[in-house]
Protein backbone atom coordinates (compact mmCIF):
# COMPACT_ATOMS: atom_id res chain seq x y z
CA UNK A 1 0.00 0.00 0.00
CA UNK A 2 1.51 3.22 -0.76
CA UNK A 3 2.82 5.41 2.17
CA UNK A 4 -0.12 8.16 0.91
CA UNK A 5 -2.76 5.98 1.17
CA UNK A 6 -1.61 4.76 4.33
CA UNK A 7 -1.45 8.25 6.25
CA UNK A 8 -5.22 8.72 4.51
CA UNK A 9 -6.51 5.80 6.23
CA UNK A 10 -4.56 7.10 9.32
CA UNK A 11 -5.97 10.10 9.73
CA UNK A 12 -9.62 9.29 8.75
CA UNK A 13 -10.19 5.68 10.58
CA UNK A 14 -10.07 7.01 14.07
CA UNK A 15 -12.56 10.28 13.41
CA UNK A 16 -14.70 7.98 11.37
CA UNK A 17 -14.71 5.30 13.97
CA UNK A 18 -15.43 7.82 17.03
CA UNK A 19 -18.64 9.49 14.92
CA UNK A 20 -19.84 5.38 14.50
CA UNK A 21 -19.42 5.12 18.20
CA UNK A 22 -21.10 8.06 19.35
CA UNK A 23 -24.04 7.45 16.42
CA UNK A 24 -24.58 4.31 18.69
CA UNK A 25 -24.96 6.44 22.03
CA UNK A 26 -27.13 8.32 20.59
CA UNK A 27 -29.04 5.63 19.60
CA UNK A 28 -29.19 3.98 22.97
CA UNK A 29 -30.10 6.82 24.73
CA UNK A 30 -32.32 8.33 22.55
CA UNK A 31 -35.40 9.56 24.43
CA UNK A 32 -37.81 12.41 22.82
CA UNK A 33 -38.00 14.53 26.05
CA UNK A 34 -33.86 14.59 26.50
CA UNK A 35 -33.30 14.60 22.98
CA UNK A 36 -31.21 17.65 23.06
CA UNK A 37 -29.21 16.59 26.55
CA UNK A 38 -28.21 13.32 24.82
CA UNK A 39 -26.94 15.27 21.64
CA UNK A 40 -25.32 18.03 23.59
CA UNK A 41 -23.46 14.90 25.67
CA UNK A 42 -22.37 13.44 22.58
CA UNK A 43 -20.40 16.37 21.17
CA UNK A 44 -19.50 17.08 18.11
CA UNK A 45 -17.00 13.75 16.73
CA UNK A 46 -18.53 14.81 13.40
CA UNK A 47 -16.75 18.12 12.64
CA UNK A 48 -12.96 16.04 12.53
CA UNK A 49 -14.62 13.91 10.39
CA UNK A 50 -15.71 16.00 8.00
CA UNK A 51 -12.62 17.99 8.21
CA UNK A 52 -10.65 14.66 6.63
CA UNK A 53 -13.34 13.32 4.27
CA UNK A 54 -11.26 15.01 1.80
CA UNK A 55 -8.29 12.88 1.79
CA UNK A 56 -10.87 9.70 0.67
CA UNK A 57 -10.22 11.55 -3.45
CA UNK A 58 -8.05 10.78 -6.04
CA UNK A 59 -6.68 7.41 -4.85
CA UNK A 60 -5.00 5.33 -6.67
CA UNK A 61 -7.37 2.83 -8.75
CA UNK A 62 -5.87 -0.29 -7.44
CA UNK A 63 -7.38 0.81 -3.71
CA UNK A 64 -10.81 1.70 -5.27
CA UNK A 65 -12.86 -0.70 -3.15
CA UNK A 66 -10.80 0.21 0.14
CA UNK A 67 -11.81 3.82 -0.75
CA UNK A 68 -15.30 2.76 -1.48
CA UNK A 69 -15.36 1.62 2.11
CA UNK A 70 -14.12 4.32 3.82
CA UNK A 71 -16.42 7.13 1.37
CA UNK A 72 -19.66 5.43 1.93
CA UNK A 73 -19.11 4.81 5.40
CA UNK A 74 -18.05 8.85 6.27
CA UNK A 75 -20.93 10.33 3.83
CA UNK A 76 -22.97 7.90 5.76
CA UNK A 77 -22.15 9.06 9.08
CA UNK A 78 -22.04 12.92 8.31
CA UNK A 79 -25.26 12.43 6.90
CA UNK A 80 -26.66 10.79 10.07
CA UNK A 81 -25.13 14.09 11.93
CA UNK A 82 -26.65 16.35 9.28
CA UNK A 83 -30.43 14.97 10.16
CA UNK A 84 -29.50 14.80 14.15
CA UNK A 85 -27.99 17.98 13.87
CA UNK A 86 -31.67 20.02 11.86
CA UNK A 87 -33.64 18.62 14.43
CA UNK A 88 -31.40 19.67 17.40
CA UNK A 89 -31.54 23.00 15.83
CA UNK A 90 -35.29 23.24 15.09
CA UNK A 91 -35.60 22.79 11.72
CA UNK A 92 -37.04 19.10 11.59
CA UNK A 93 -38.96 17.02 13.71
CA UNK A 94 -37.83 14.20 15.70
CA UNK A 95 -38.75 12.41 12.93
CA UNK A 96 -36.00 12.78 10.95
CA UNK A 97 -34.15 11.85 14.60
CA UNK A 98 -35.11 8.18 13.00
CA UNK A 99 -34.33 8.37 9.56
CA UNK A 100 -30.96 9.95 10.78
CA UNK A 101 -30.17 6.71 12.53
CA UNK A 102 -30.64 4.70 9.97
CA UNK A 103 -27.68 5.53 8.45
CA UNK A 104 -25.70 3.96 11.38
CA UNK A 105 -26.07 0.55 9.92
CA UNK A 106 -25.41 1.29 6.25
CA UNK A 107 -22.00 2.77 7.52
CA UNK A 108 -20.94 -0.51 9.78
CA UNK A 109 -21.95 -2.14 6.87
CA UNK A 110 -19.23 -0.71 4.41
CA UNK A 111 -17.13 -0.05 7.08
CA UNK A 112 -17.06 -4.34 8.62
CA UNK A 113 -15.54 -5.70 5.43
CA UNK A 114 -12.06 -3.89 6.57
CA UNK A 115 -12.10 -5.64 9.52
CA UNK A 116 -9.81 -8.26 8.53
CA UNK A 117 -7.32 -5.72 7.35
CA UNK A 118 -7.09 -3.37 9.63
CA UNK A 119 -6.91 -3.75 13.72
CA UNK A 120 -8.45 -0.86 14.94
CA UNK A 121 -11.91 -1.94 12.59
CA UNK A 122 -11.82 -5.02 13.59
CA UNK A 123 -11.40 -3.79 17.45
CA UNK A 124 -14.28 -1.43 16.82
CA UNK A 125 -16.76 -4.54 15.90
CA UNK A 126 -15.44 -6.40 19.14
CA UNK A 127 -17.09 -5.77 22.76
CA UNK A 128 -14.77 -3.57 24.52
CA UNK A 129 -13.65 -6.30 27.05
CA UNK A 130 -12.80 -8.53 23.83
CA UNK A 131 -9.87 -6.11 22.21
CA UNK A 132 -7.43 -7.32 24.49
CA UNK A 133 -8.45 -11.11 24.37
CA UNK A 134 -5.38 -13.05 22.71
CA UNK A 135 -7.06 -16.23 21.49
CA UNK A 136 -10.11 -14.28 20.08
CA UNK A 137 -7.27 -12.26 18.09
CA UNK A 138 -5.48 -15.08 17.30
CA UNK A 139 -9.00 -16.74 16.16
CA UNK A 140 -9.71 -13.95 14.26
CA UNK A 141 -6.23 -12.95 12.61
CA UNK A 142 -6.17 -15.92 10.36
CA UNK A 143 -8.30 -16.10 7.10
CA UNK A 144 -12.05 -16.75 7.36
CA UNK A 145 -13.30 -20.24 6.94
CA UNK A 146 -15.38 -20.59 4.22
CA UNK A 147 -18.66 -19.64 3.99
CA UNK A 148 -18.42 -17.45 7.14
CA UNK A 149 -18.83 -13.30 7.86
CA UNK A 150 -21.78 -12.12 6.69
CA UNK A 151 -24.25 -13.34 4.01
CA UNK A 152 -27.64 -11.89 2.45
CA UNK A 153 -30.00 -13.97 1.56
CA UNK A 154 -32.42 -12.29 -0.50
CA UNK A 155 -32.44 -9.57 1.95
CA UNK A 156 -31.83 -6.46 -0.44
CA UNK A 157 -32.70 -2.96 0.81
CA UNK A 158 -36.44 -2.41 0.85
CA UNK A 159 -37.12 -6.46 -0.06
CA UNK A 160 -39.22 -8.17 2.61
CA UNK A 161 -38.97 -11.99 3.52
CA UNK A 162 -35.43 -12.47 3.38
CA UNK A 163 -32.72 -12.87 5.55
CA UNK A 164 -29.19 -12.28 6.34
CA UNK A 165 -27.02 -14.11 9.07
CA UNK A 166 -23.28 -13.79 10.94
CA UNK A 167 -21.18 -17.06 11.22
CA UNK A 168 -17.96 -16.01 13.32
CA UNK A 169 -15.19 -16.26 10.51
CA UNK A 170 -13.64 -18.76 13.14
CA UNK A 171 -16.54 -21.06 13.10
CA UNK A 172 -15.63 -25.06 13.01
CA UNK A 173 -18.39 -27.35 12.25
CA UNK A 174 -16.38 -30.31 15.01
CA UNK A 175 -19.02 -28.27 17.75
CA UNK A 176 -22.53 -26.92 17.83
CA UNK A 177 -22.86 -23.38 17.99
CA UNK A 178 -25.52 -21.09 19.90
CA UNK A 179 -27.64 -19.32 17.08
CA UNK A 180 -29.98 -15.75 18.02
CA UNK A 181 -32.55 -15.37 15.88
CA UNK A 182 -32.78 -11.33 16.39
CA UNK A 183 -36.13 -9.81 15.05
CA UNK A 184 -36.21 -5.94 13.90
CA UNK A 185 -38.88 -3.14 15.15
CA UNK A 186 -41.95 -2.29 13.33
CA UNK A 187 -40.41 0.17 11.02
CA UNK A 188 -36.95 -2.06 10.25
CA UNK A 189 -35.65 -4.98 8.60
CA UNK A 190 -33.44 -7.87 9.36
CA UNK A 191 -29.90 -6.42 7.48
CA UNK A 192 -30.01 -3.05 9.35
CA UNK A 193 -30.67 -5.22 12.88
CA UNK A 194 -28.06 -7.60 12.70
CA UNK A 195 -25.56 -4.82 13.60
CA UNK A 196 -27.21 -4.76 17.16
CA UNK A 197 -26.22 -8.35 17.56
CA UNK A 198 -22.91 -8.43 15.71
CA UNK A 199 -20.34 -7.38 18.43
CA UNK A 200 -21.18 -9.93 20.63
CA UNK A 201 -21.75 -12.66 18.43
CA UNK A 202 -18.34 -12.36 16.89
CA UNK A 203 -16.68 -11.78 20.01
CA UNK A 204 -18.45 -14.45 21.82
CA UNK A 205 -18.54 -16.47 18.72
CA UNK A 206 -22.76 -17.21 18.21
CA UNK A 207 -24.36 -17.69 14.67
CA UNK A 208 -26.71 -14.79 14.43
CA UNK A 209 -29.93 -14.70 12.05
CA UNK A 210 -31.50 -11.61 11.31
CA UNK A 211 -34.39 -12.34 9.28
CA UNK A 212 -36.97 -9.64 7.60
CA UNK A 213 -40.92 -9.69 8.64
CA UNK A 214 -42.81 -10.79 4.90
CA UNK A 215 -45.35 -7.99 5.40
CA UNK A 216 -44.76 -4.23 6.47
CA UNK A 217 -43.94 -5.67 9.99
CA UNK A 218 -43.93 -8.62 11.55
CA UNK A 219 -47.81 -10.49 11.62
CA UNK A 220 -49.16 -9.65 14.91
CA UNK A 221 -52.86 -9.27 13.68
CA UNK A 222 -54.25 -11.38 10.54
CA UNK A 223 -52.70 -13.86 8.55
CA UNK A 224 -49.16 -14.99 9.83
CA UNK A 225 -46.76 -15.91 6.83
CA UNK A 226 -43.96 -14.94 9.19
CA UNK A 227 -44.20 -17.97 11.48
CA UNK A 228 -43.48 -20.29 8.07
CA UNK A 229 -41.09 -18.36 6.76
CA UNK A 230 -38.43 -17.84 10.30
CA UNK A 231 -38.74 -21.96 10.42
CA UNK A 232 -37.86 -21.96 6.76
CA UNK A 233 -34.87 -19.93 7.51
CA UNK A 234 -33.94 -21.39 10.82
CA UNK A 235 -34.00 -25.13 9.04
CA UNK A 236 -31.59 -23.40 6.33
CA UNK A 237 -28.82 -22.26 8.35
CA UNK A 238 -29.24 -25.67 10.79
CA UNK A 239 -29.19 -27.38 6.97
CA UNK A 240 -25.54 -25.65 6.69
CA UNK A 241 -23.95 -24.86 9.91
CA UNK A 242 -23.26 -27.59 13.51
CA UNK A 243 -26.06 -25.49 15.60
CA UNK A 244 -26.70 -26.28 19.12
CA UNK A 245 -30.45 -27.95 19.59
CA UNK A 246 -30.68 -26.98 23.35
CA UNK A 247 -29.99 -23.30 22.33
CA UNK A 248 -31.83 -22.00 19.89
CA UNK A 249 -32.94 -18.11 21.00
CA UNK A 250 -35.83 -15.92 19.22
CA UNK A 251 -35.25 -12.33 20.31
CA UNK A 252 -36.59 -9.15 18.55
CA UNK A 253 -37.19 -5.37 19.22
CA UNK A 254 -40.44 -4.28 19.90
CA UNK A 255 -42.76 -5.32 17.20
CA UNK A 256 -39.89 -8.10 17.04
CA UNK A 257 -40.09 -8.18 20.35
CA UNK A 258 -43.94 -8.79 20.58
CA UNK A 259 -43.59 -11.67 17.61
CA UNK A 260 -41.56 -13.39 19.95
CA UNK A 261 -43.90 -13.85 22.16
CA UNK A 262 -47.20 -14.54 19.03
CA UNK A 263 -44.57 -17.40 17.39
CA UNK A 264 -42.39 -18.34 20.48
CA UNK A 265 -44.81 -19.45 22.22
CA UNK A 266 -46.69 -21.86 20.02
CA UNK A 267 -46.43 -25.88 21.05
CA UNK A 268 -44.51 -26.56 17.61
CA UNK A 269 -42.07 -23.43 17.86
CA UNK A 270 -38.53 -24.73 17.53
CA UNK A 271 -37.18 -22.45 19.64
CA UNK A 272 -35.50 -23.16 23.20
CA UNK A 273 -35.32 -19.47 24.88
CA UNK A 274 -37.16 -16.13 24.35
CA UNK A 275 -35.78 -12.86 24.84
CA UNK A 276 -38.29 -10.21 23.71
CA UNK A 277 -36.80 -7.22 24.22
CA UNK A 278 -39.08 -3.62 24.55
CA UNK A 279 -41.83 -5.63 23.52
CA UNK A 280 -46.04 -5.40 24.51
CA UNK A 281 -47.83 -8.41 25.48
CA UNK A 282 -51.88 -9.21 26.29
CA UNK A 283 -52.28 -11.49 29.06
CA UNK A 284 -54.28 -13.37 26.27
CA UNK A 285 -51.33 -14.56 24.94
CA UNK A 286 -50.43 -16.22 28.14
CA UNK A 287 -54.11 -18.24 28.23
CA UNK A 288 -54.38 -19.16 24.37
CA UNK A 289 -50.26 -20.64 24.94
CA UNK A 290 -49.84 -24.49 25.10
CA UNK A 291 -49.48 -24.95 28.73
CA UNK A 292 -46.48 -27.47 28.63
CA UNK A 293 -44.92 -25.14 26.08
CA UNK A 294 -45.36 -22.73 28.89
CA UNK A 295 -44.15 -24.57 31.78
CA UNK A 296 -40.53 -23.70 32.15
CA UNK A 297 -39.62 -22.31 28.65
CA UNK A 298 -36.77 -19.48 29.53
CA UNK A 299 -37.84 -16.02 28.47
CA UNK A 300 -35.65 -13.17 29.23
CA UNK A 301 -37.67 -9.83 29.69
CA UNK A 302 -35.63 -6.35 29.04
CA UNK A 303 -37.76 -3.26 29.23
CA UNK A 304 -37.11 0.01 29.71
CA UNK A 305 -38.49 2.20 32.75
CA UNK A 306 -38.70 5.26 30.23
CA UNK A 307 -40.02 3.28 27.46
CA UNK A 308 -42.82 5.80 25.59
CA UNK A 309 -44.15 3.41 23.21
CA UNK A 310 -44.98 0.52 25.69
CA UNK A 311 -44.81 1.59 29.29
CA UNK A 312 -42.87 -0.47 31.52
CA UNK A 313 -45.98 -1.60 33.60
CA UNK A 314 -46.84 -3.58 30.41
CA UNK A 315 -43.37 -5.32 30.83
CA UNK A 316 -44.15 -6.11 34.74
CA UNK A 317 -47.99 -7.17 33.97
CA UNK A 318 -46.11 -9.39 31.26
CA UNK A 319 -43.34 -11.01 33.63
CA UNK A 320 -46.35 -11.89 36.12
CA UNK A 321 -49.07 -13.10 33.81
CA UNK A 322 -46.00 -15.36 32.63
CA UNK A 323 -44.29 -16.43 36.06
CA UNK A 324 -47.69 -17.79 37.08
CA UNK A 325 -48.47 -19.49 34.04
CA UNK A 326 -44.95 -21.36 35.09
CA UNK A 327 -42.28 -19.73 32.63
CA UNK A 328 -38.91 -19.36 33.67
CA UNK A 329 -38.75 -15.58 33.92
CA UNK A 330 -35.49 -13.30 34.18
CA UNK A 331 -36.67 -9.78 33.93
CA UNK A 332 -34.59 -6.57 33.44
CA UNK A 333 -35.58 -3.33 34.02
CA UNK A 334 -33.24 -0.44 32.65
CA UNK A 335 -34.00 2.66 34.52
CA UNK A 336 -32.17 5.05 31.80
CA UNK A 337 -33.64 3.17 29.02
CA UNK A 338 -36.55 4.36 26.42
CA UNK A 339 -37.81 2.94 23.47
CA UNK A 340 -34.22 2.01 22.24
CA UNK A 341 -32.28 -0.75 21.85
CA UNK A 342 -29.89 -1.37 25.23
CA UNK A 343 -26.81 -3.57 22.87
CA UNK A 344 -25.65 -4.09 26.59
CA UNK A 345 -27.80 -6.78 27.59
CA UNK A 346 -26.71 -8.58 24.54
CA UNK A 347 -23.67 -10.16 26.52
CA UNK A 348 -26.05 -10.99 29.58
CA UNK A 349 -28.76 -12.68 27.50
CA UNK A 350 -26.11 -15.25 25.63
CA UNK A 351 -24.52 -15.85 29.03
CA UNK A 352 -28.32 -16.83 30.09
CA UNK A 353 -28.29 -18.85 26.88
CA UNK A 354 -25.67 -20.56 28.17
CA UNK A 355 -23.07 -18.79 26.63
CA UNK A 356 -20.96 -18.56 23.37
CA UNK A 357 -18.58 -21.35 21.27
CA UNK A 358 -15.25 -19.75 21.88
Amino acid sequence: MSEAVIDDVVAVLPPLLQSLETLGFISRHFHPPSFDRVMEAAGQPDEELAAVRPRLANWPAEFADLQRSLETASDAALAAYAGLRAVQAGREDLTMAFRALRQLPRAQEALYPLAAKFPPVSSFFLNPECCEDNDLLARLAVPASEDTGIIHDHNEPRSRGGFSFYVPEYYTPDRAWPLVMALHGGSGNGRGFLWRWLRDARSLGAILVTPTAVGSTWALMGEDADTANLVRILDSVRSRFNIDPQKLLLTGMSDGGTFSYVTGLERVSPFTHLAPVAATFHPLMAEMADAERLRGLPIHIVHGALDWMFPVQTARQTRDVLTAAGADVTYREIDNLSHSYPSEMNAPILKWLGGGNR
